[in-house]
């Protein structure tokens, strides 16, 4: 079997698991398959903190998501998060979807995502040095009016770690 194949198999396995443990979830796999971050390190920290309970919001560059040809979420929508090599960690739904200014985004989002010391300041320059990197990359100038997606979510499964 490929790798290719293995991976599938994989995230089929877990989707199965997930379904034994929350019926409610659709038979079909979610569509929707993402890690957090750019690297290794930052996916792995960012999924510990949703696997771990502080976590319940993330955000997204619109321009990022255009380019990559990724649908934005939507509320309701079913994601299934993997770390940054495609092995599969948990599903999400979205429970609140806005689009925004990057410099409009609030404290309580920026508490809400769960990361660093919580504060506005904090989310600000985390996200901005990330969505930097992100425009170099896609050739893009960055500003501080781009247009984020603030998506707000449960965690569906695995339940929280206590």
């Amino acid at each position: 079997m490929d790798g290719e194949s293995q991976q599938k198999s994989a995230l089929e396995a877990f989707w199965a698991e997930a379904r034994a443990a929350v019926p409610a979830l659709p038979a079909d796999i979610a569509t929707d398959i993402w890690f957090f971050g750019d690297s290794a390190a930052l996916s792995q920290s960012l999924a510990d903190l949703v696997l771990k309970g502080p976590k319940r919001a993330t955000t997204g560059l619109v321009a990022e998501m255009a380019a990559e040809g990724l649908p934005l979420p939507r509320q309701g929508g079913l994601s299934l998060v993997t770390d940054f090599h495609g092995r599969p960690l948990m599903v999400l739904r979205s429970t609140r979807v806005e689009i925004m200014p990057f410099s409009k985004v609030d404290a309580a989002f920026a508490a809400a995502e769960g990361e660093g010391d919580g504060s506005l300041a904090y989310w600000q320059g985390a996200h901005e040095s990330y969505f930097k990197r992100s425009c170099a990359r896609l050739g893009l100038d960055w500003h501080r009016d781009m247009e984020v997606v603030c998506e707000r979510f449960e965690l569906v499964y695995p339940p929280v770690a206590t």
